[in-house]
């Protein structure tokens, strides 16, 4: 019998965000940087409030990767695809600041005024082993 390597769960916006505040999910020192602008942020947004499908985010939990603010892991969920939607997303419902590609912060508080809260996301979960 084939060992699984992954798992496919599908979780609340709202967990999604727990996670975030929680340091839970990281970034690791590999991703780019925030690219998308504030349109690319508000149709994102308005595809989730439709109900639109808008891809996996795929994280992955390993001890010893290194994350872009130069620490290790240490078991959080390392996010590997799926950066810039979740970015967007934390950063449009709470009026977070972002550092983008060339190192300038950009505020997307004034982007959307919807509640999406009810919507849900699905994380691909992969293992170290």
């Amino acid at each position: 019998m084939p060992i699984q390597r992954y798992s496919i769960n599908q979780h609340p916006i709202e967990a999604l965000l727990t996670w975030i505040k929680s340091d839970e999910i990281a970034i690791p020192e590999i991703q780019r940087p925030f690219v998308w602008n504030a349109a690319k942020v508000r149709d994102f947004i308005d595809s989730l409030y439709n109900g639109y499908p808008v891809g996996y985010l795929i994280a992955w939990r390993n001890p010893d990767v290194r994350l872009k603010d130069g620490t290790q892991s240490a078991g959080k969920r390392i996010l590997i695809d799926g950066q810039q939607r979740v970015m967007a997303l934390f950063a449009a419902l709470h009026g977070e600041q972002v550092v983008n590609k060339v190192m300038l912060q950009t505020n997307t508080k004034s982007m959307i005024a919807w509640n999406v809260f009810a919507v849900s996301v699905i994380i691909l979960s992969a293992s170290s082993s």
